[in-house]
């Protein structure tokens, strides 16, 4: 069955999707999607929203420091409810993206994009025009894009040492920095990385009379 909605703006062509929006007011925000506008602008970047959450969603997650949401299994601190939610499924496996052509499903949207893509035929590869690589993403064909250009303007403030991405450059930070984002869920000391964690937490719980549910 064809879930989707016929999305009409001004005398274009009919756009089709599936995002449900049944009210009218979510409709109109809806569109936006379509026709590019973005009127929600960041006052400390040049980056636009179609959305007044979405642009809050970027201040706190790109220009804060604040981190104020850990995860319960492994301490890891976040800057948004949302970034802890989908860092979560990596620890309880949950699935929430699923294919409306065949019974897979992803923890992740980029996941299902990628599925999609190879196995359904569905979407727009993205390829790159000096070797003709495919990626699902457009972000991901420009990263890739960096490394035949020799460029990487990814920069640490305290050596200078230089990478292609953001991925690459953040766990090369906490060598120049006492910030801690790992955190044991019973004492809550924090650690700045990950492995510290684990053993500290066998420790504490150990101390403390508890049983690890890690290690159950």
């Amino acid at each position: 069955m064809d879930k989707r909605h016929a999305c009409k703006h001004g005398n274009t062509d009919v756009v089709y999707c599936y995002q449900r929006a049944n009210h009218v007011a979510y409709r109109l925000v809806h569109m936006r999607v379509h026709m590019g506008y973005k009127p929600y602008k960041c006052s400390l970047c040049n980056k636009s929203f179609s959305q007044s959450n979405n642009l809050q969603t970027h201040k706190c997650s790109v220009h804060s420091n604040r981190r104020s949401y850990d995860c319960r299994y492994c301490g890891k601190l976040f800057k948004t409810n949302d970034k802890l939610k989908c860092h979560v499924r990596t620890h309880t496996g949950a699935k929430p993206h699923s294919c409306r052509h065949c019974s897979d499903s992803f923890a992740f949207r980029s996941q299902l994009k990628t599925h999609l893509l190879m196995s359904h035929n569905e979407g727009t590869w993205f390829i790159c025009r000096v070797c003709r690589k495919k990626f699902s993403t457009n972000s991901s064909l420009a990263i890739h894009l960096l490394c035949h250009e020799g460029m990487k303007p990814y920069v640490c403030s305290e050596c200078l040492k230089c990478y292609y991405t953001a991925g690459e450059l953040k766990p090369h930070q906490p060598v120049h920095s006492d910030f801690k984002p790992f955190r044991c869920g019973l004492c809550g000391k924090d650690f700045k990385r990950k492995q510290s964690v684990s053993p500290h937490f066998k420790r504490c719980s150990d101390r403390l009379g508890f049983t690890d549910p890690i290690h159950v």
